[in-house]
């Protein structure tokens, strides 16, 4: 057999075994934000988007996600959530996108979190896409961005 250059390697993952921890009280808040056009946010202030109503679309999506984590990340476990929030600050050109996610359990939410600002920040881009590409079908200012934990309590 001739040599490719290519090296077989074999890795191994497992989940990280939890089960001597003590429930605890955990919550995370993740952010994000997603830049359009100017008018592309007018409309969403003024209920003009095709689709509906963006923001509730967009925590209906963030909640969904938070709530399937663990079966979209291969290695996070599923986790008793006892709350999930969102919240959203609209400026000229962006939509900035809160999640606050609370669970009793023995690890930490963070994970949950940043699932559910980015699939809400994906769905608004969604929802207003048709108004956001360009005449070649391309997307030049929008963009999501500065995700992030912003906090993380245990105990």
């Amino acid at each position: 057999m001739a040599n490719t250059g290519w090296r077989v390697m074999f890795l191994r993952t497992k989940m990280i075994d939890i089960g001597a921890k003590d429930i605890v009280k955990r919550s995370a808040k993740a952010r994000g934000e997603i830049l359009l056009k100017r008018d592309t946010v007018d409309l969403i202030q003024k209920g003009k988007i095709e689709k509906g109503d963006v923001l509730a679309t967009a925590e209906v999506g963030g909640i969904m996600a938070v709530k399937k984590t663990s079966e979209i990340i291969p290695l996070c476990h599923p986790i008793p959530l006892t709350s999930v929030s969102f919240d959203y600050e609209v400026g000229e050109d962006r939509i900035i996108c809160y999640c606050q996610v609370q669970a009793d359990y023995k690890t930490g939410v963070e994970m949950e979190a940043i699932a559910g600002v980015t699939i809400a920040l994906l769905t608004i881009w969604d929802m207003v896409k048709y108004l956001e590409k360009d005449e070649d079908g391309q997307y030049p200012s929008t963009r999501i961005t500065n995700i992030e934990i912003l906090e993380k309590v245990k105990g």
